[in-house]
């Protein structure tokens, strides 16, 4: 595969880069003071700026990736420079206190593997971005939804099956729309991983990993039901 760098994949990364740095710097550090200022605890309102984040930057750049790279280049050296730049709040001990928490650095591992997946995604499909968009997209949005509805319930971080069935309720429909019975398949085996994890291992690894390993079995053994629904011949 011939790897090609355009002016407006370079604009565009520009743009979204930005676009994630407004959203962690500013975005939700203003949504933080506005909810303690409503009475809402420190650790309440950290885990909403976490999910606000993980779907528009997480969810809503992935989606954009298709419709705006022909390779994957720009999106993983994107990921990679955030993950760093993520990273140094914690080595430095000088949180961004608004989504940050001392007790884990997942926000690293969510970039790396947003960048990671959907690399891989394109390079074992032939250059469908959806492939590895849609695990990203699990990662991003369903368990996002798993943690503002288990937030809400609990006011604070568990792993309740609730935030699971919500979670699901995302991601078999969105998965069988993008890629047929293989993406609802992947969107159920990640909506029931997410409710395990074990330091340092984190739901921003096991979701999209899972997700990925099912699709890439799928294509190998029964590459038809990676066919969108409505294509199917039943």
């Amino acid at each position: 595969m011939l790897f090609t760098v355009s002016l407006r994949e370079v604009a565009a990364t520009v743009f979204l880069f930005v676009w994630v740095i407004f959203v962690a710097v500013f975005l939700t550090r203003m949504l933080y003071g506005l909810m303690v200022g409503r009475g809402f605890q420190h650790n309440v309102a950290v885990y909403y700026n976490r999910k606000i984040i993980h779907i528009f930057t997480g969810g809503l750049v992935a989606s954009l990736v298709p419709c705006i790279f022909e390779t994957p280049i720009f999106p993983l050296a994107m990921a990679f420079l955030l993950a760093v730049f993520l990273y140094l709040p914690h080595r430095r001990g000088r949180l961004m206190y608004w989504f940050q928490v001392r007790e884990n650095a997942y926000e690293v591992s969510f970039c790396v593997m947003w960048g990671i997946i959907i690399t891989l995604g394109w390079l074992v499909s032939g250059g469908n971005f959806w492939f590895g968009v849609l695990p990203v997209l699990f990662m991003s949005v369903g368990d996002a939804l798993t943690g503002i509805v288990r937030n809400t319930i609990y006011k604070r971080r568990t792993k309740a099956w609730v935030g699971n069935l919500a979670m699901a309720a995302f991601s078999i429909p969105v998965g069988a729309v993008v890629l047929g019975l293989a993406g609802a398949l992947a969107g159920a085996v990640a909506s029931f991983v997410e409710h395990f994890e074990s330091n340092p291992i984190d739901d921003n690894i096991t979701v999209p990993l899972f997700a990925f390993l099912v699709l890439v079995v799928v294509k190998l053994y029964a590459p038809w039901l990676l066919s969108p629904l409505d294509s199917l011949p039943f």
